[in-house]
Protein backbone atom coordinates (compact mmCIF):
# COMPACT_ATOMS: atom_id res chain seq x y z
CA UNK A 1 0.00 0.00 0.00
CA UNK A 2 0.71 3.42 -0.83
CA UNK A 3 2.45 5.87 2.15
CA UNK A 4 0.89 9.24 1.78
CA UNK A 5 0.94 12.13 4.12
CA UNK A 6 -1.57 14.79 4.87
CA UNK A 7 -0.38 18.38 6.87
CA UNK A 8 -3.04 20.35 7.88
CA UNK A 9 -1.44 23.52 8.38
CA UNK A 10 -2.95 26.34 10.86
CA UNK A 11 -2.89 29.78 8.80
CA UNK A 12 -0.24 32.84 10.44
CA UNK A 13 -1.45 35.29 12.32
CA UNK A 14 -4.09 37.80 11.50
CA UNK A 15 -4.41 41.56 11.49
CA UNK A 16 -7.02 42.38 13.96
CA UNK A 17 -6.80 45.43 15.65
CA UNK A 18 -10.28 45.47 17.29
CA UNK A 19 -9.53 42.04 19.26
CA UNK A 20 -12.71 40.15 17.95
CA UNK A 21 -13.64 36.69 17.30
CA UNK A 22 -13.46 37.29 13.43
CA UNK A 23 -14.65 33.51 12.69
CA UNK A 24 -15.70 33.35 9.16
CA UNK A 25 -16.41 37.14 8.88
CA UNK A 26 -14.63 38.40 5.12
CA UNK A 27 -11.36 41.23 4.99
CA UNK A 28 -9.59 39.27 8.17
CA UNK A 29 -6.30 38.98 5.97
CA UNK A 30 -2.77 37.99 7.61
CA UNK A 31 -0.71 40.22 9.80
CA UNK A 32 2.93 40.94 8.49
CA UNK A 33 4.54 38.80 11.11
CA UNK A 34 1.68 36.16 9.79
CA UNK A 35 3.03 36.64 6.25
CA UNK A 36 6.59 35.78 7.25
CA UNK A 37 5.43 32.74 9.43
CA UNK A 38 3.46 31.82 6.07
CA UNK A 39 6.81 32.04 4.17
CA UNK A 40 8.55 29.85 7.35
CA UNK A 41 5.91 27.15 7.03
CA UNK A 42 6.95 27.17 3.54
CA UNK A 43 10.11 27.08 4.23
CA UNK A 44 10.07 23.85 6.90
CA UNK A 45 7.90 21.79 3.78
CA UNK A 46 10.70 22.63 1.29
CA UNK A 47 12.66 19.23 1.50
CA UNK A 48 9.17 17.39 1.44
CA UNK A 49 7.35 15.89 -1.38
CA UNK A 50 4.13 17.93 -1.87
CA UNK A 51 2.29 17.48 -5.31
CA UNK A 52 -1.27 18.89 -3.58
CA UNK A 53 -2.18 22.60 -2.05
CA UNK A 54 -5.78 23.30 -0.60
CA UNK A 55 -7.32 26.04 1.45
CA UNK A 56 -9.92 27.36 3.32
CA UNK A 57 -11.92 29.74 1.29
CA UNK A 58 -10.71 32.08 4.02
CA UNK A 59 -8.68 35.60 3.19
CA UNK A 60 -5.74 33.75 5.77
CA UNK A 61 -5.85 30.50 4.96
CA UNK A 62 -5.77 31.56 1.01
CA UNK A 63 -2.42 33.47 1.83
CA UNK A 64 -0.74 31.42 4.23
CA UNK A 65 -1.00 28.81 1.35
CA UNK A 66 0.22 31.28 -1.25
CA UNK A 67 3.93 30.81 -0.30
CA UNK A 68 3.50 26.64 -0.31
CA UNK A 69 2.19 26.43 -3.78
CA UNK A 70 4.56 28.50 -5.26
CA UNK A 71 7.25 26.88 -3.88
CA UNK A 72 5.85 23.18 -5.51
CA UNK A 73 4.28 25.39 -8.58
CA UNK A 74 0.76 24.31 -7.92
CA UNK A 75 -2.18 26.29 -7.98
CA UNK A 76 -3.97 26.38 -4.59
CA UNK A 77 -6.98 24.63 -4.32
CA UNK A 78 -10.61 25.62 -2.09
CA UNK A 79 -12.06 23.37 -0.02
CA UNK A 80 -14.77 24.56 1.96
CA UNK A 81 -14.59 21.80 4.27
CA UNK A 82 -11.56 23.60 5.51
CA UNK A 83 -13.57 26.35 7.13
CA UNK A 84 -13.30 28.05 10.44
CA UNK A 85 -16.09 26.33 12.64
CA UNK A 86 -19.22 28.28 12.88
CA UNK A 87 -20.10 30.89 16.17
CA UNK A 88 -22.36 32.53 17.46
CA UNK A 89 -19.85 34.95 19.00
CA UNK A 90 -18.27 36.14 15.87
CA UNK A 91 -17.69 39.80 15.59
CA UNK A 92 -18.15 39.73 19.14
CA UNK A 93 -14.99 40.76 21.68
CA UNK A 94 -14.93 37.34 23.95
CA UNK A 95 -11.64 38.00 26.11
CA UNK A 96 -11.87 36.66 29.12
CA UNK A 97 -13.18 39.44 31.67
CA UNK A 98 -14.90 41.57 29.26
CA UNK A 99 -16.83 41.33 26.17
CA UNK A 100 -19.49 39.10 25.59
CA UNK A 101 -19.16 35.88 28.20
CA UNK A 102 -19.68 39.24 30.80
CA UNK A 103 -22.88 39.89 29.51
CA UNK A 104 -25.70 37.85 31.11
CA UNK A 105 -27.71 38.37 28.20
CA UNK A 106 -25.23 35.73 26.65
CA UNK A 107 -25.16 33.25 28.99
CA UNK A 108 -27.56 30.99 28.00
CA UNK A 109 -25.73 30.32 24.50
CA UNK A 110 -23.34 29.05 26.74
CA UNK A 111 -25.20 26.47 28.69
CA UNK A 112 -23.93 23.42 26.83
CA UNK A 113 -20.46 22.66 26.41
CA UNK A 114 -20.01 19.58 24.70
CA UNK A 115 -22.12 19.98 21.64
CA UNK A 116 -21.27 23.02 21.69
CA UNK A 117 -24.25 25.55 22.14
CA UNK A 118 -22.43 28.27 20.75
CA UNK A 119 -21.55 27.28 17.19
CA UNK A 120 -21.24 24.21 15.28
CA UNK A 121 -20.98 20.33 16.55
CA UNK A 122 -17.77 19.46 17.52
CA UNK A 123 -18.51 16.01 15.23
CA UNK A 124 -19.58 17.52 12.37
CA UNK A 125 -16.74 19.59 12.12
CA UNK A 126 -14.66 16.69 12.61
CA UNK A 127 -16.14 14.82 9.82
CA UNK A 128 -16.27 17.47 6.87
CA UNK A 129 -12.41 17.64 8.04
CA UNK A 130 -11.78 14.06 8.36
CA UNK A 131 -13.24 14.06 4.38
CA UNK A 132 -11.26 16.88 3.61
CA UNK A 133 -8.00 15.27 4.92
CA UNK A 134 -9.29 11.41 2.66
CA UNK A 135 -9.55 13.60 -0.27
CA UNK A 136 -6.39 15.01 -0.41
CA UNK A 137 -4.51 11.90 0.45
CA UNK A 138 -6.59 10.16 -2.35
CA UNK A 139 -5.07 13.56 -4.83
CA UNK A 140 -1.61 13.00 -3.60
CA UNK A 141 -1.36 9.17 -3.47
CA UNK A 142 2.14 8.05 -2.51
CA UNK A 143 3.76 11.66 -2.16
CA UNK A 144 2.22 14.40 0.50
CA UNK A 145 -0.30 17.02 0.32
CA UNK A 146 -0.76 20.65 2.21
CA UNK A 147 -4.34 21.69 3.67
CA UNK A 148 -4.54 25.48 5.48
CA UNK A 149 -7.45 25.51 8.13
CA UNK A 150 -7.88 27.36 11.64
CA UNK A 151 -7.22 26.21 15.06
CA UNK A 152 -10.83 24.55 16.49
CA UNK A 153 -11.13 22.61 13.11
CA UNK A 154 -7.88 21.41 13.06
CA UNK A 155 -7.65 20.28 16.86
CA UNK A 156 -11.08 18.92 16.55
CA UNK A 157 -9.77 16.78 13.78
CA UNK A 158 -6.99 15.44 15.10
CA UNK A 159 -8.97 14.57 18.79
CA UNK A 160 -11.59 12.48 15.71
CA UNK A 161 -8.76 10.79 14.93
CA UNK A 162 -7.30 10.02 18.14
CA UNK A 163 -10.75 8.47 19.22
CA UNK A 164 -10.84 11.14 22.14
CA UNK A 165 -13.63 13.16 23.11
CA UNK A 166 -14.41 16.28 20.84
CA UNK A 167 -15.24 19.23 23.58
CA UNK A 168 -12.04 20.35 25.47
CA UNK A 169 -10.29 22.72 27.19
CA UNK A 170 -9.29 25.45 24.27
CA UNK A 171 -6.64 26.81 26.31
CA UNK A 172 -4.88 23.23 25.82
CA UNK A 173 -4.90 22.85 22.38
CA UNK A 174 -1.49 21.55 20.69
CA UNK A 175 -2.31 24.04 17.53
CA UNK A 176 -0.21 27.30 17.30
CA UNK A 177 0.15 29.79 14.47
CA UNK A 178 1.50 28.24 11.30
CA UNK A 179 1.84 25.22 13.14
CA UNK A 180 1.78 21.41 10.80
CA UNK A 181 -0.53 18.90 12.06
CA UNK A 182 0.61 15.78 9.90
CA UNK A 183 -1.40 12.53 9.17
CA UNK A 184 0.50 9.59 8.00
CA UNK A 185 -1.00 6.73 5.89
CA UNK A 186 -0.78 3.47 4.75
CA UNK A 187 -3.24 3.28 2.41
CA UNK A 188 -6.33 4.84 3.52
CA UNK A 189 -5.60 3.88 7.28
CA UNK A 190 -3.93 6.55 9.26
CA UNK A 191 -0.74 5.00 10.91
CA UNK A 192 0.51 8.01 12.83
CA UNK A 193 0.04 11.95 13.64
CA UNK A 194 2.77 14.43 13.90
CA UNK A 195 3.53 18.03 14.77
CA UNK A 196 5.74 20.68 13.77
CA UNK A 197 5.89 24.35 14.70
CA UNK A 198 7.99 25.89 11.64
CA UNK A 199 7.23 29.48 12.75
CA UNK A 200 7.95 29.22 16.02
CA UNK A 201 11.02 31.62 16.26
CA UNK A 202 8.10 34.30 15.00
CA UNK A 203 5.06 33.00 17.41
CA UNK A 204 6.57 34.91 20.83
CA UNK A 205 6.42 38.20 18.97
CA UNK A 206 2.35 37.14 17.71
CA UNK A 207 -0.18 39.71 19.78
CA UNK A 208 -2.33 36.68 18.28
CA UNK A 209 -0.47 34.10 20.69
CA UNK A 210 -0.49 36.24 23.65
CA UNK A 211 -3.94 37.09 23.63
CA UNK A 212 -5.24 33.51 22.33
CA UNK A 213 -7.94 35.15 20.27
CA UNK A 214 -6.63 33.33 16.65
CA UNK A 215 -8.60 31.38 15.01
Amino acid sequence: MSKTVVHVLRHGEVYNPDQILYGRLPGFRLSELGVQMAKAAAQGLAEREVVHVVASPLERAQQTAEPIAAQFGLPVGVDERLIESANWFEGKKVSPGDGSFRDPRNWWVLRDPVTPSWGEAYRAIAERMFAAVHAARVAAEGREAVLVSHQLPIWTLRRYVERKRLWHDPRKRQCGLASLTSFHFDGAKVVGIGYSEPAAHLIALSATARTAKGA
